[in-house]
């Protein structure tokens, strides 16, 4: 490992802004365990909503969003602790208190927040992971986790130039008020999440008979 990465990695145990957890340290007594519930009156100290950008890598968009938005709270959340340093920092300096980045496995997304502690999730450029669908941020198994954790009529966020992605979550939007979400052992119903696609192409191939009007 590089001594430049080893230095971000040290600077990160520092950041104010900054919560880390492996899967391997977990247990309900970890300190960021703390904050499950508490993200407003613990970090935020206010009652703003409260969105979340998954995969955030570098944190741009992230921090980027808190700037135009002062009235919300804005959590990166990614598990490269070197991409999420540059957002960290940046906020940091700038002094932006409505900033937090969070250092986990997506999996692990409900151990450090509560059932409708969030108003809104963004999902962008996720990797469509074509070959291995349990790790596509926006197959069912995740997006069974993300509605629970979504107050009612929360929105979920999909910016892709994914022509699969965008197909796939687009017939996924016309069906949802009918739609029942199966993943794993849950059954939600997800007829009060709002799916919004955020496209950057007009896709042209089919996926399944379905195409993009």
């Amino acid at each position: 490992m590089g001594k430049n990465k080893l230095k971000k990695f040290a600077e990160m145990q520092v950041l104010p802004n900054v919560f880390q957890c492996a899967m391997r340290e977990y247990n309900p007594e970890h300190p960021v365990a703390q904050m499950t519930g508490h993200w407003h009156e613990r970090f935020f100290n206010n009652s703003n909503p409260i969105t979340l950008e998954l995969g955030c890598g570098h944190g741009d968009y992230t921090v980027g969003l808190a700037r135009l938005h002062p009235d919300r709270n804005y959590i990166g959340i990614d598990i490269k602790g070197a991409r999420i340093w540059h957002g960290a920092k940046e906020a940091h300096l700038e002094g932006l208190s409505n900033v937090a980045f969070l250092r986990i496995n997506i999996e692990m997304l409900q151990l450090f927040f509560a059932p409708d502690e969030v108003d809104e999730i963004w999902i962008t450029f996720p990797d469509p992971q074509m070959k291995k669908a349990t790790k596509r941020l926006t197959s069912s198994y995740f997006m069974a986790r993300y509605c629970k954790l979504l107050k009612p009529n929360g929105i979920i966020h999909l910016k892709t130039d994914s022509p699969f992605l965008y197909i796939q979550k687009r017939w996924l939007k016309k069906i949802s008020l009918q739609l029942f979400l199966i993943a794993m052992i849950y059954i939600l119903p997800i007829s009060s999440v709002n799916i919004r696609l955020h496209k950057l192409c007009r896709p042209t191939t089919s996926v399944n008979g379905l195409t993009a009007e």
